[in-house]
């Protein structure tokens, strides 16, 4: 029998479903989930949330954590900016893969014809889709 979804932030009928996630209901199933008391994928299924939703909660709740015990705590501004050095790298990082991935296309019989078509579309992702093409 095919188990019925549910919409986002509803509990399954034992449960009174949540109405809004606040600070203090994502901690608690931060909480849970690091206690192993459930897992990430069984929490979401129990709540109509993703995976991604429920571990992006618990890393922004350790790194919150870690934070907090240093001895000299950073501001939000400075760990902000540390997380976008840390994005610009990995997408320079990304960039770099695609462009030996590129290179390695070229030589490979199946790849050089679509080349183009792959080279148009990592244009778009890395613009949002706002520019087509940027030559």
């Amino acid at each position: 029998m095919a188990k019925k979804t549910t919409p986002r932030g509803q509990a399954t009928k034992a449960e009174k479903p949540v109405q809004r996630w606040t600070a203090k209901r994502r901690t608690e199933l931060v909480l849970k989930v690091l206690r192993g008391e459930t897992s990430p994928q069984e929490a979401a299924r129990k709540h109509g949330l993703t995976v991604a939703e429920i571990e992006t909660w618990q890393d922004r709740f350790l790194a919150g954590a870690q934070n907090a015990l240093r001895a000299r705590p950073r501001d939000e501004v400075a760990a902000r900016d540390e997380e976008i050095k840390r994005l610009k790298q990995k997408v320079g990082e990304l960039v770099l893969d695609l462009d030996v991935f590129k290179v390695a296309m070229k030589h490979h019989p199946f790849g050089r014809s679509r080349l183009p078509e792959l080279e148009r579309r990592s244009r778009a992702s890395l613009s949002g889709g706002l520019v087509e093409s940027w030559e």
